[in-house]
């Protein structure tokens, strides 16, 4: 993009314009960064609720076994004492045998019934606890959630601040601009933001380190307004070199 050769504009300015337009981008860039952070601190607390909900189903379920296993051992005991009330009242030694087969038989299934419900109730017991221990971290991820969201949205009203003043200042800085060149200008910053402006850095771009002529260099040295030829920034000199 050529320049008018007529058309003046101070290093100085740009400078101060590049440098706002630097700030406010990276105000911009941490306003868009909180939403994103508070998910974030968010999702550890989802994931700490998901895991407190999945033990808490195991549980319940491991709970309703050993309710099951209670009431089949119920029943099995007493089918055995009406067993023994039969057997009492047993007609003949061949009944009184089978009779007493039978005892035997669900006397030990009660055994193994009784050792499943005691393995049950362990299982339980380990099950409470760690649901104790995971609903702590549960609290824990809640109660530093709720500091981070503080915090965040904290700093977001101080950015939202920074933003503000940075706006009237290149609002009051941009008034200085030449009037020749404010459609060029705004045009750059619409593609490009705040590379739309670069300065010169050991003869090259500072935006696309194109190495530049001696002749573009002198164009800025004389505030002449000035585009790299590569990548059509506005060129400026670095104020730690150029004085």
């Amino acid at each position: 993009m050529a320049a008018p050769a007529s058309i003046e504009i101070s290093s100085q300015l740009l400078r101060k314009l590049h440098r706002i337009h630097q700030q406010r981008s990276d105000l911009a860039g941490q306003a868009r960064r909180g939403p994103m952070q508070i998910k974030a601190v968010e999702a550890s607390v989802e994931t700490a609720q998901a895991e407190v909900d999945k033990e808490i189903a195991v549980l319940k379920k491991t709970r309703m076994l050993s309710d099951e296993k209670h009431l089949q051992l119920q029943t099995r005991e007493a089918h055995v004492r009406d067993l023994q009330r039969r057997l009492n009242e047993a007609a003949s030694n061949k009944e009184f045998s089978l009779l007493k087969e039978q005892i035997a038989a669900d006397e030990q299934a009660n055994s193994v019934q009784n050792d499943e419900i005691f393995e049950i109730l362990e299982r339980i017991d380990s099950l409470e606890a760690r649901l104790a221990e995971t609903k702590e971290k549960l609290a824990a991820a809640e109660a530093e959630r709720d500091q981070r969201i503080a915090e965040i949205q904290e700093r977001q009203k101080r950015i939202a601040l920074d933003l503000e003043r940075v706006e009237i200042q290149l609002e009051e800085a941009e008034t200085l601009i030449p009037v020749a060149v404010k459609a060029d200008y705004k045009r750059l910053l619409e593609a490009r933001g705040d590379e739309a402006l670069a300065p010169i850095e050991d003869e090259s771009c500072g935006g696309c380190y194109q190495t530049l002529t001696t002749q573009v260099v002198s164009q800025i040295m004389l505030s002449k307004l000035t585009f790299c030829p590569n990548c059509n920034a506005i060129l400026y000199l670095a104020e730690d070199r150029y004085v």
